[in-house]
């Protein structure tokens, strides 16, 4: 199998074409992509077309939100188009890591299929699948799965893998890193071994080179836009927040006008920081792995759609997710790592968009938030600021929220003495930063002080 050397990480040659038409696609995708407004390819599908359509394995690098969906999911359904699958045996196989990327690739490629009269299948834990096994049972040329869920149905023999002749992985690096290594090997080691293999991912190293070695044999290697590059009309910003003032400021920022995603560490936060949000009068959506899949779905269907204006997730959100005009990006919660930074920045600024990056940050953890930044490739404008400032509105355009709650209930009082990261006020990661021995006194006169302005509130509405 083919080695990676440090010479394949260079583009490789790309068409002179600018046009769909010109990397030689079938007039039935063209009028497609015509009758979608998809005007023009992206660098990486003008790169990987011509060699995917002509059945080359292919090794793609690009930045998330490069236009990789539509660089594999062309060339893979019109190399399928024309035959027939028999029940539970796909011809092609997209793998993904994440439902939410599952879920977006099936709705990016399914106008094509239909234009080629193919059937697609989603394929993802969380939903139900006896309708998965009856789907297969139909028959479905392609299939797009989540490996764990593909390996259960493979297991009860509802899916046979042996006549899949093109297969994908997408973010493959994110795959790797969430432990779907064995499966995914377990999985291509099940497919057609002379089929076609291609292979996108942000990463061409550690575990994504060993699967780049065992499976793809004497690929041809397109890098658009490296990992690390900066990515033109993205802008990166630190604000240093004075602890008390954390959860006024992102109140905010929630409360502006525009779409924006929220991240934070834990499940508890981003329920407790929605829950906030809502009774501040911002329309925003939790989204994170607790949730089932049909609320997750709901969720950010209404955030795409506009019903929504905040999603305030775990890093569940952070690969594959695409919405249209999403201009910021706010890290109130610092990501782990470089790599996470780069993944959650991907929200925003995709196919050629201008877009924000924001991350909070406590005056204390500046130096190790800028190091993370540097790693990543990321050179930050630092600003240090406080709710209600014209600063802190100009950067994210911040303003008051209504403070009329979305879902009865009193308002929320105006956020004090919130001296900690989200991820420490009430997680199993312990008590807020400053709290000593007299925290369970002041947890409980704060939660009396709250009771109090309930009762105040609901005496106001009956007019006593």
């Amino acid at each position: 199998m083919t080695q990676l050397h440090p010479e394949a990480a260079t583009p490789a040659r790309t068409p002179d074409g600018s046009s769909f038409a010109a990397l030689g696609l079938p007039e039935t995708v063209l009028r497609t992509l015509d009758r979608l407004g998809v005007r023009e390819p992206f660098p990486i599908q003008a790169a990987t077309l011509p060699d995917a359509l002509r059945g080359r394995h292919v090794l793609g690098r690009g930045r998330t939100g490069s236009g990789k969906t539509l660089a594999y999911g062309l060339p893979l359904l019109t190399r399928t188009a024309g035959r027939r699958a028999e029940p539970k045996q796909p011809l092609a196989l997209v793998l993904v890591p994440t439902r939410e990327l599952a879920q977006q690739v099936t709705q990016a490629l399914e106008p094509y299929a239909q234009a080629l009269r193919l059937r697609m299948a989603t394929v993802v834990g969380g939903l139900s699948i006896s309708r998965q096994i009856a789907e297969l049972r139909q028959g479905a040329e392609v299939v797009v799965a989540t490996p764990g869920r593909l390996h259960d149905l493979v297991e009860r023999n509802a899916c046979r893998l042996g006549r899949v002749r093109i297969t994908v992985l997408d973010e493959a690096d994110q795959m790797c890193d969430l432990g779907f290594l064995p499966q995914v090997s377990g999985l291509l080691a099940q497919v057609r071994p002379d089929g076609q293999r291609m292979l996108f991912s942000a990463t061409l190293d550690g575990d994504v080179g060993q699967l780049v070695r065992d499976h793809l044999d004497d690929p041809v290697v397109h890098s658009v836009d490296p990992a690390g590059a900066a990515v033109a009309g993205m802008e990166h910003h630190l604000l240093v927040v004075h602890g008390p003032d954390r959860y006024a400021v992102t109140t905010e920022i929630a409360a502006r006008d525009g779409r924006v995603l929220l991240f934070l560490e834990t499940k508890h936060a981003v329920d407790r920081l929605t829950r906030h949000l809502r009774a501040s009068g911002v329309r925003a959506g939790a989204l994170h792995s607790g949730k089932s899949q049909p609320q997750r779905t709901k969720t950010l269907a209404q955030f795409k759609e506009g019903g929504l204006t905040v999603l305030v997730a775990t890093d569940v959100a952070a690969r594959g997710l695409h919405v249209d005009d999403l201009d910021l990006v706010v890290n109130v919660d610092p990501p782990a790592d470089a790599k996470d930074y780069v993944h959650r920045a991907g929200r925003t600024a995709r196919a050629g968009a201008s877009g924000r990056v924001v991350t909070l940050v406590a005056s204390g953890g500046r130096r190790e938030t800028l190091r993370m930044l540097a790693e990543a490739g990321i050179k930050a404008t630092v600003t240090p600021v406080r709710s209600g400032e014209a600063v802190l509105t100009r950067i994210t355009g911040a303003k008051a929220p209504s403070g009329v709650p979305l879902d009865g209930g009193p308002a929320a009082p105006r956020p004090k003495n919130v001296n900690a990261p989200f991820r420490g006020l009430g997680t199993s990661k312990g008590a807020p930063r400053g709290t000593g021995s007299g925290g369970g006194k002041s947890r409980k006169a704060g939660e009396a002080r709250r009771l109090a302005e309930a009762r105040r509130a609901a005496q106001v509405r009956r007019g006593g």
